[in-house]
């Protein structure tokens, strides 16, 4: 007797433990997601030009903008215009195209005497994303993005790469206050 109540109480809780899968409906689990590469030896959020001439930035900074010469005619005109402007810059010191065009951006600011403190850098990681999702904010999809503002208002920006000959010539237009399209308008 004592063994008949044991195998019903043995048979009890195993069933109360299976469950009948004939009518689960539940959604199949999701496959695990790839972990996302660690995002090192990366600036990333709102960040000083100084940061780009320290190691490991500065092996691709410093000889870039040391290298770069700009044309003299539309330097002239940033220099006599950038004053005018808010500059917001978003970027990815891992991006070649960031690489190549923020040494000659900073180039041009310095030249032309630009008060670093209308200047924001901000950093974004490998998805394009920043901590404070500004990025959304500023519809930023392409980095370099560099939005120049006057009087508060966005007036236009250069998107990864020259539509010209160079970066100072379609800076110049868009400070010079000539037509300019960048590479991803409508």
């Amino acid at each position: 007797m004592n063994k008949l109540i044991i195998l019903l109480a043995v048979i009890t809780l195993s069933c109360a433990n299976t469950k009948d899968s004939s009518n689960d409906i539940s959604e199949p689990k999701p496959k695990p997601r790839a972990e996302k590469p660690i995002q090192k030896d990366i600036l990333l959020g709102e960040f000083q030009k100084e940061e780009l001439l320290q190691a490991p930035f500065s092996d691709w900074f410093k000889p870039r903008y040391e290298k770069y010469t700009p044309d003299t005619d539309a330097m002239k005109t940033i220099a006599e215009n950038i004053g005018d402007y808010e500059i917001k810059l978003l970027m990815g010191t891992w991006c070649g195209d960031s690489k190549r065009e923020v040494p000659k951006l900073l180039k041009l600011l310095d030249k032309s005497n630009y008060d670093y403190s209308d200047l924001e850098m901000i950093a974004v990681d490998y998805d394009k994303k920043t901590p404070s999702s500004i990025e959304v904010e500023l519809d930023v999809h392409h980095v370099p993005t560099i939005i120049f503002i006057k009087n508060g208002e966005e007036v236009n920006r250069f998107v990864e790469y020259s539509q010209g000959e160079s970066i100072e010539e379609d800076i110049a237009k868009i400070v010079g206050g000539k037509k300019y399209k960048n590479s991803y308008a409508d």
